[in-house]
């Protein structure tokens, strides 16, 4: 019997091990010359990328007690209870200059600018992990289908998250894809994956570069990254400004409220349009994890003008309604006199001018038809 059992403890390790070093899901691992690179980096130590300030979540033993207990007990509105209806997207006419953005659900969203087309964290899979059984989207479409999408000039990635980087999504991509920019360290997961280095840019906080005639610059968060048991915080998180001569936006990518977004509004604000996380929270996880009014503070503090809240609408990944993240956005924002759009997943609309969406769609989906 003993020695059954050692079998099977040996079977079931080499399994393990070889599932998380062949599984092409979890992505690529960094060479001693890759981190020597990394090393430059002032966000850089001991092996790992670390925040701009203390950032941690309460693993205490009463919060770890609460937190189970939230879990069995459940939420019947972690989930719409009738499917969302989603406007079809349709890609827009290049040569002309006013920017545009559709949002696709979650944080992935398109921006159409200046005769570019820019893809963000484009995460179209089931479900954000790398066994999609549980967890599924809301929607079982997506807005469009991948190979209609038109030729994407660049892919531009916050981090190596599952709901943010999706290896299934970046394989249909990859080939109307020129171009994939990234935080330190993500071009290992791509490269992997097939892309080519020659196209792969990663940047450290507070790069500023050209592209295509816009200028980006890749910007702090404050998070951490991951995609197995044994690479926590072995690449960098950001956020970005995309600024060009129509508009100047901000995406935030994961994170908790923190001094860098006063530091971002100073150096580049003030913005058009602002893409602010606002969902997947809870009151143990704040420090990873903005919660709604602090969303709204983050928007103020970077200078912005309109806020579309993302980081919801398509998937449960923590014990809130669903639909408690916007529905606090948008009672914050009107408290504080902060404009707040709320499209549809994918619809379009124009950055700069007062006629943007802001119709509540997602009661529709609270109530059984």
């Amino acid at each position: 019997m003993m020695l059954n059992l050692f079998i099977f403890l040996a079977l079931f390790l080499l399994a393990a091990y070889a599932v998380l070093t062949y599984y092409p899901a979890f992505g690529g691992k960094h060479t001693h010359e890759r981190k020597s690179i990394y090393a430059s980096s002032t966000q850089y130590r001991n092996g790992r990328f670390i925040n701009q300030v203390e950032t941690s979540w309460n693993t205490s033993f009463s919060s770890m007690i609460s937190m189970m207990r939230d879990y069995i007990k459940g939420n019947p509105e972690r989930r719409p209870v009738v499917p969302i209806q989603m406007a079809s997207y349709a890609p827009g006419a290049k040569e002309d200059s006013a920017a545009k953005v559709t949002w696709f659900g979650h944080s992935a969203f398109l921006l159409e600018i200046e005769g570019k087309t820019i893809l963000f964290d484009p995460m179209f899979g089931k479900a954000p992990t790398p066994f999609p059984v549980r967890n599924q989207r809301y929607s079982k479409e997506l807005p469009f289908k991948i190979e209609d999408l038109p030729v994407i000039d660049a892919v531009v990635l916050s981090h190596d998250h599952y709901d943010h980087l999706d290896y299934g999504s970046i394989m249909k991509l990859k080939g109307k894809v020129k171009n994939f920019i990234a935080p330190l360290g993500v071009g290992a997961h791509l490269q992997r994956w097939g892309i080519s280095p020659q196209i792969i840019q990663e940047h450290d906080w507070w790069n500023e570069f050209s592209f295509d005639g816009l200028q980006l610059a890749c910007t702090p968060a404050r998070h951490f990254s991951g995609r197995s048991l044994t690479d926590r915080n072995a690449t960098l998180w950001c956020s970005w400004v995309i600024n060009g001569n129509e508009a100047n936006i901000f995406y935030s990518g994961d994170g908790g409220y923190g001094p860098h977004f006063k530091e971002i509004g100073e150096k580049y604000g003030p913005f058009d349009l602002t893409l602010m996380e606002c969902g997947q929270y809870d009151a143990r996880w704040a420090a990873l994890h903005m919660m709604p009014e602090e969303t709204v503070q983050a928007h103020q503090d970077v200078q912005g003008k309109l806020m579309i809240p993302v980081h919801w609408g398509a998937f449960t990944l923590a014990l809130h309604a669903w639909h408690d993240p916007v529905e606090r956005a948008v009672r914050s924002a009107k408290e504080a006199g902060v404009q707040i759009a709320t499209p549809r997943i994918g619809e379009t609309f124009t950055v700069g001018l007062d006629d943007y969406p802001a119709t509540v769609w997602w009661g529709l989906t609270k109530v059984r038809m």
